[in-house]
């Protein structure tokens, strides 16, 4: 008995030790969050001064967070962004007019905390950036200087530090910078850019005066990783917003797919990695780095995921992620550590370095160095994302805003939609279910007109959410006969539905009905789930039992909903107190789903405000995944 019993024990331990392994970048957010700038009189985790180095790693905790809803990695970004940001919208230890572009960095974790929150004093920090690149120096052609005291020079560097904030600004505001933003990828790279062997120079001077720069092309003599890292971050990161209708997109995923294409001719082959100097694998002092490694990894899986880059690209990622794991993030002192960063390399400056090789081995390799850091991060949650990312390729996943067309005006007077639409981040969008579907490799597309079976033929899932009533549009389009017919043609063609209504008062139900009726399904005149202020259990609902659409989500929140009557081809899929309040259908070779609420908004799915019992937010990834599966490759 007692050997009996020993090895239960052990048994036990065994499966409570895999039990306890977590993810690489959760354990990599904790690195971040506990072991960078430790003495810092803002705290463990802020730096002292405003710089880019923190930007990067709010690049890579934003992230995390979208794709965990953990509000840990919320609070953290909060945090770091609000050291520096003051109620005015100044910005502590932040200098205009040094016009460096390093100092923009931190506007995308300043927007990210705007979208999320409304908060004026985040607009008008990021407002105070925009004003910085609008008097930004620039060069004959119109390239941006990298910094004031480097006249004339455009750096890799400079296009992450910049271009990723200028896009989103631009995109968030409507103002229409797109050529600008392009601009500034394409005179890099015809400057910088080598026709040998593809690859980037660290930086290239238009006055050809500098010591380090090519008296002929202006260009400094070194292809250095992490010069190439940045731009190559840089471009998967602009791509997300810049228009998919402007001529110059294109552009910019052919200058993706050559760079990268060049990049993946020098990874070392033994360990999938790259080295400091990227083409000089054998020369002595040269070694494998790892911001480089990491943003190299990061650029191929996300290029991937969202369709820039050809899936075969994925091998040289996975190789990298392999041995990022194995030759430098190390196990220590119960947490994890990334090694062998190169701490700084610049060009230029006093003391001055002339961009050599020598100046660049010289540099200190160092341990939990921010940017290696941010990186890593951003690649973690990329790779570990990387399996799911296929269900979604090749799919368009359409959101209605046609019959669902709420409008306000924002903080700059333009009218825009609002209430469950993609791009919103605050309590009402569509955010994070977007982000779900963006996760499993699917793209994100908006249908502002009515539907038909011409605006139709390229969305694999459409989705319909609270269609309007007077109380909130004045001219509410509603959903009639023929609608009803086109949409019901589209699904019996292969196509996948899903309709998300709202309770009695809340959405005109009577006009959604003429759809829901082709699939078998009502929705009842009524409101249930009742919920008194933050009273969250009054909205629990329980997931018994398996289920084929929330395979993972077991405990859910729903408030104020109407339940559902069925008739065949219809099947209920989740009941509560004796009412269906979700259903599935399978018509033609299409796939419907139906429930009357929105539920899977930012409110209750970012993990700001739901207690983190609730799985609304694995309800979102499983009803993506279902949702995707269902359909048909395009």
């Amino acid at each position: 008995m007692r050997i009996v019993a020993t090895l239960l024990l052990i048994l036990f331990a065994s499966f409570a030790g895999i039990a306890q392994v977590r993810p690489v970048s959760e354990q990599l957010a904790d690195t971040a969050m506990d072991r960078l700038w430790v003495d810092s009189q803002n705290g463990k985790g802020i730096p002292d001064r405003w710089n880019y180095e923190q930007g990067v790693v709010l690049s890579g905790m934003r992230n995390l967070w979208y794709v965990t809803a953990d509000r840990r990695y919320y609070d953290f970004l909060k945090k770091g962004v609000d050291a520096f940001v003051n109620p005015d919208g100044t910005i502590k230890t932040y200098s205009r007019d040094q016009f460096s572009l390093d100092l923009v960095r931190m506007g995308t974790a300043v927007l990210t905390m705007y979208r999320a929150t409304g908060d004026q004093k985040y607009k008008r920090a990021a407002d105070l950036l925009r004003s910085q690149l609008k008097d930004q120096p620039r060069t004959n052609e119109g390239g941006f200087w990298h910094k004031k005291i480097y006249p004339s020079q455009m750096w890799l560097d400079g296009l992450y530090m910049a271009e990723p904030f200028y896009a989103e600004y631009s995109a968030t505001f409507g103002e229409n910078n797109w050529d600008d933003i392009a601009n500034q990828f394409i005179w890099t790279e015809k400057h910088t850019r080598d026709d040998k062997t593809g690859l980037l120079y660290h930086a290239w001077d238009e006055s050809k005066q500098q010591r380090w720069a090519d008296k002929q092309t202006g260009r400094a003599p070194m292809f250095w990783g992490r010069a190439m890292g940045w731009y190559a971050m840089a471009l998967v990161d602009v791509l997300d917003y810049f228009p998919k209708d402007h001529p110059k997109r294109a552009e910019l995923i052919s200058i993706l797919n050559r760079e990268i294409t060049a990049v993946k001719k020098v990874q070392d082959k033994k360990s999938g990695l790259w080295w400091l100097i990227l083409d000089m694998p054998d020369k002595e002092k040269n070694y494998l780095e790892a911001s480089a490694s990491c943003m190299f990894t990061y650029a191929l899986a996300k290029g991937v995921r969202m369709g820039y880059l050809s899936p075969s690209f994925m091998k040289t990622a996975d190789s990298a992620w392999a041995g990022i794991q194995k030759e430098f993030i190390e196990n220590k002192d119960g947490g994890l550590n990334l090694n062998k960063t190169i701490s700084v390399a610049g060009l230029g400056g006093s003391p001055y370095r002339d961009g050599t090789y020598n100046y660049y081995v010289g540099e200190k390799a160092v341990t939990n160095d921010p940017k290696g850091v941010g990186a890593a991060l951003l690649a973690s949650v990329e790779m570990e994302n990387a399996a799911d990312a296929s269900i979604g390729r090749g799919k368009v996943v359409m959101l209605d805003n046609y019959f669902n067309h709420e409008t306000k005006k924002d903080d700059n007077g333009r009218m825009i939609a609002w209430h469950y639409v993609w791009d919103e981040m605050d309590l009402n969008g569509f955010a994070i279910f977007g982000n779900a579907f963006k996760s499993h490799g699917a793209k994100l597309d908006t249908l502002a007109a009515e539907p038909t079976a011409t605006n139709l033929a390229s969305a694999s899932v459409y989705i319909i959410v609270d269609p309007d009533t007077v109380k909130e549009t004045a001219e509410p389009k509603y959903v009639s006969q023929l609608d009803a017919d086109v949409i019901a043609d589209w699904v019996k063609k292969g196509g996948v539905l899903a309709l998300m209504a709202n309770d009695l008062g809340n959405c005109d139900l009577e006009h959604f009905n003429i759809l829901a009726a082709k699939f078998g399904v009502q929705f009842n005149l009524d409101s249930v789930n009742h919920v008194e202020g933050n009273k969250f259990e009054q909205g629990m609902v329980l997931v018994k039992g398996p289920n084929d659409v929330l395979k993972t989500a077991k405990t859910l929140y729903l408030k104020e909903i109407s339940t559902l009557k069925l008739s065949p081809p219809a099947k209920p899929l989740l009941e509560h107190n004796g009412s269906v309040i979700m259903a599935t259908v399978k018509f033609g070779k299409g796939s419907v789903f139906v429930v009357g609420d929105p539920w899977l908004y930012d409110e209750y799915t970012d993990g700001r405000k739901l207690p983190a019992e609730y799985d609304n937010f694995k309800a979102a990834k499983d009803l993506s995944r279902w949702l995707l599966s269902q359909t048909r490759r395009n």
